[in-house]
């Protein structure tokens, strides 16, 4: 099952055609990730970099959108892992308003020593953490439908 995070969508999040501006969309979907790890690691991207000396830089962002979003509904963002690789992660995100999907995207991060912004293979604690969690192919595909 995928994670899922609710996004309060504003006025302010809007454009003069009443939808949300394009730029606010990776916003939305960064921020569910970001909720991805606090929720099952205990610590989000802050804490990752400073207590533990682990960045996860994006090297890869792709959307597709699908249906305007607007103030009207919450934003629900299902967030699933679909890839670990040994020094990177990919996670889907696709985001929902009142069940219609809005937005779905793929995110790319590299596993890095924070203090010298150098590559490094995903920690094994967090590898442990990912592997079960890892959404299998056929139900990416059910979750973009």
């Amino acid at each position: 099952m995928p994670y899922l995070h609710e996004i309060r969508v504003t006025w302010g999040d809007c454009d003069p055609a009443k939808i949300v501006y394009t730029g606010r969309i990776p916003w939305f979907a960064l921020d569910a990730i970001n909720a991805w790890w606090e929720h099952h690691l205990g610590d989000g991207w802050f804490q990752m970099e400073l207590d533990r000396n682990v960045g996860t830089p994006f090297v890869h962002m792709s959307l597709d959108f699908r249906a305007p979003i607007t103030p009207r509904h919450r934003l629900i963002c299902a967030v699933a892992p679909v890839r670990l690789g040994d020094s990177s992660i990919t996670f889907r995100v696709a985001g929902r308003q009142d069940g219609v999907l809005c937005f779905e995207g793929r995110f790319v991060c590299v596993f890095i020593v924070a203090s010298d912004f150098v590559k490094r293979s995903a920690p094994p604690e967090i590898r442990a953490l990912i592997e079960p969690l890892l959404e299998p192919a056929e139900e990416r595909q059910q979750n973009s439908a």
